[in-house]
């Protein structure tokens, strides 16, 4: 039996969901116990919807964009409350950032220069000799 592509269907197991990000059961416990999704329960059994989903693909986004949990957690809240809001906290977040991953490069890219000066310094001082 075909399941239907994730996008498509409703119910997710956690299984399921780990399964797809290639993330661990136990890291989608770890945001459910920090709020960030709520699963609905059956019994002792997570049931994912839609919802959770989406905000699983948003935690995991902000996560690789090297976004704190509490950032993801204001923005999280955000998204059912205003629009206007939540697009306004995202540009200063990234403009954030951006900011900080732009120093980060100009630093390595000065170091780059820095151990290749100090390399070409070593090599003539050993052809020297």
């Amino acid at each position: 039996m075909n399941r239907p592509e994730p996008e498509n269907r409703d119910l997710f197991a956690i299984a399921d969901l780990a399964r797809e990000f290639g993330i661990s059961t136990r890291a989608i416990r770890f945001y459910e116990a920090k709020g960030l999704i709520a699963p609905e329960r059956v019994g002792a059994t997570r049931v994912f919807r839609r919802r959770d989903r989406a905000r699983l693909i948003l935690i995991l986004r902000g996560k690789r964009l090297g976004f704190s949990l509490r950032e993801i957690s204001d923005y999280l809240d955000l998204y059912d409350a205003n629009r206007t809001q939540q697009a306004n906290m995202l540009v200063e977040k990234v403009d954030e950032r951006l900011g900080m991953l732009e120093q980060q490069l100009s630093d390595i890219q000065t170091t780059i220069a820095e151990l290749r000066e100090m390399r070409k310094l070593a090599v003539g001082e050993m052809e020297k000799a």
